[in-house]
Formats: structure tokens, C-alpha cells, sequence
């Protein structure tokens, strides 16, 4: 069954009075396309979480958050010497004489290099790695179980348009034997109406008659056409209720049903058969909107 690439999951946890909360939102995108954001103390799993996405989400654009709140004891440090430094360099700058001006702490603390993350061994690396690890699958798990809900919805309805798209392609083989028929009565009835002439002269018209009702049956004929959409729908319907990734095959199929489409409107020659054409060529459309959502 096909997946949907739109999905929501989260995940929230607290360890050693660490709150931590994850949260992993999926769209449409062409490709596969992660952005993890993760504290600045945790940016170094940025690799193994993308490979963690990558291996439960084959397209789609991919935005993984994580946010930490800490009710203990602060993590950051801040340098006293980077501090003294920012703030002898400050006190140094020569002001005018009418300007007084007062020094704030809390904006010189976020200085680059004035609060630094700790440093963290193995173990701890360990540890905040089962951590992610643990909220990423348990979001990831839910992002899947939306996609795939979604994808039966989405499957449903793509399979409906090509019941549909089927039933107009049978009025066409039901009217196509007709069009080279009425060709032939058109023809016949105009030459009729433009040569009063005897019947003899009539008579050798009818091998003329014949070969130009040949020639336009050859023209007009959409029989390969009709057999590569009928074809067509038949392998997206069968790609729809496949367990592989088919995104990109079902759009591609469904740009093949559109060219199809167009060629029988343009050699059918026939305002039924047109008509027809404008059903099936707005069901391919819809089928090509709906598709872009499909992993």
C-alpha cells in the first residue's frame, strides 16, 4: 500500500530532571530532505539522526526539532577570563564626555565564548545518544503510522479516478468502429450532393470514395493508443497497492496517460470521442495532483 509523504510525530521524555521533547514533521518534496535541529550540545548527532529519517522515510521533506529544558542545575558554563576580557575591552572605548553609559552583564554573557557547553566523555555521549535515539524512533513510529493512514485515504481515491478514467476510455472503444462509419456516410452524401452526374461516373466515384475512407480509418486510427492507456492504468493500479516506494513511477505513469490522452483527441477527430478525452484528461490531471503527495 502506498505511503503518504505527510506525517506528524513526537515524543517527549525527562531524565535527571531534563526535560526533553522531539518533535518530527514530514511534507511533500521531490527528494529526501532532513533538517534537524538539536540543542548546541547535541548538534554532533545531526548525522546518526538523519540516518535514523532516512531509514523509515524514503521522500519527503523532513524537519526534526529537538528542544531540552533543564530544571536543575545549569549546563553552561560561562568563562570568567572571556567575560573580564569582553569587559576591559568595553570600558576601554574612549566616549565622549556627555555620554555616560552603563555596562549589562547579560548581554555581554552571550558573547561568543563567554558561555560554553561542557564538555562531554563517552559515557555522557552514550547516554544523550540513547536519549535522541529513543525520542527519534518513538516520533519516527508515529510520522509512519500517519503516513500510512493517509496513504490508504490517498490510495482510495486514486483508484477511484482510474474506475472512472476506465469507464470513459470503454465509451471510447464502444464509439471508435462508429467514427469511420459516419465518415463514410458524410463523404458519401456530400460527393452525392456535389456530382448530378450519371450513374456510371457514380459508380467509378466509389473506388475513389473507398480508398480516401481508407486512408482517414488510417489516420483516425487510436487502437494503440486506447491499448497503452488501458495499460497504463492498469500498472498504476497495481503500483497503488504495492508495498515499494512508487511516487515517482506513478507520476511518471500518470504524464504517460496524459500523452495517450492527448494523441486520441487529436486523431479521433470525433466530438464524442473529444468529449470523452476531456473526462479522462481531468481525472489525469487530479491523478497527477494526488500523486505528488505519495512517497
Amino acid at each position: 500500500m502506498i505511503l503518504s509523504m505527510t506525517g506528524y510525530g513526537d515524543a517527549q521524555t525527562c531524565v535527571d530532571g531534563t526535560s526533553y521533547a522531539l518533535e518530527i514533521r514530514s511534507l511533500n518534496s521531490r527528494y529526501f530532505k532532513a533538517s534537524i535541529k538539536l540543542p548546541e550540545n547535541l548538534q554532533f548527532f545531526d548525522g546518526e539522526g538523519e540516518k535514523l529519517l532516512r531509514g523509515s522515510l524514503g521522500r519527503g521533506s523532513v524537519n526534526c526539532v529537538l528542544r531540552v529544558r533543564n530544571d536543575g542545575a545549569a549546563e553552561y558554563k560561562i568563562n570568567p577570563v572571556a567575560l573580564q576580557d569582553y569587559v576591559d575591552q568595553i570600558c576601554a572605548v574612549d566616549l565622549p564626555a556627555d555620554v555616560h553609559a552603563t555596562l549589562d552583564l547579560g548581554s555581554v554573557a552571550v558573547m561568543p565564548g563567554v558561555c560554553q557547553a561542557p564538555i562531554l566523555d563517552e559515557a555522557l555521549r552514550n547516554k544523550y545518544w540513547e536519549i535522541v535515539r529513543g525520542l527519534i524512533e518513538e516520533a519516527l513510529g508515529k510520522v509512519v503510522t500517519m503516513r500510512r493512514v493517509e496513504g490508504e485515504a490517498l490510495c482510495e481515491d486514486l483508484l477511484t479516478h482510474c474506475a472512472r478514467a476506465r469507464e470513459h476510455l470503454a465509451e471510447i472503444a464502444k464509439r471508435t468502429p462508429d467514427v469511420v462509419q459516419d465518415y463514410h456516410e458524410r463523404l458519401q452524401t456530400r460527393v452525392q450532393t456535389l456530382l448530378h452526374e450519371g450513374a456510371v461516373k457514380i459508380e467509378l466515384d466509389k473506388d475513389a470514395l473507398a480508398r480516401e475512407v481508407a486512408i482517414y480509418a488510417e489516420r483516425c486510427d487510436i487502437s494503440e493508443e486506447l491499448t497503452r492507456l488501458a495499460s497504463h492504468l492498469d500498472q498504476f493500479c497495481t503500483l497503488c497497492q504495492s508495498k515499494e516506494h512508487a511516487g515517482r513511477k506513478l507520476d511518471f505513469l500518470a504524464q504517460e496517460m496524459l500523452r495517450e490522452a492527448n494523441t486520441v483527441g487529436s486523431k479521433s477527430n470525433d466530438a464524442e470521442i473529444a468529449r470523452q478525452v476531456v473526462e479522462i484528461k481531468g481525472l489525469i490531471d487530479r491523478l497527477k495532483e494526488q500523486v505528488q503527495n505519495v512517497e
